[in-house]
């Protein structure tokens, strides 16, 4: 078994955004109840969009 080693998060940047209010209920009705905070699930999104655009 290999050794443990401490995870580094990943660099970030706070950016202030603008969200209609029925993309934010939208979204906290996805995520609720499963292990995914609101940031997460926005990054996500937003890298699917980005890999799609280079397609």
């Amino acid at each position: 078994m290999g050794k443990f080693k401490i995870p580094e998060s990943p660099p970030t940047v706070n950016k202030t955004i603008r969200f209609p209010d029925d993309v934010v209920e939208a979204v906290e009705k996805a995520i609720q109840g499963k292990n995914c905070t609101f940031s997460a699930f926005v990054i996500a999104a937003v890298r699917a969009a980005l890999n799609d655009l280079e397609t």
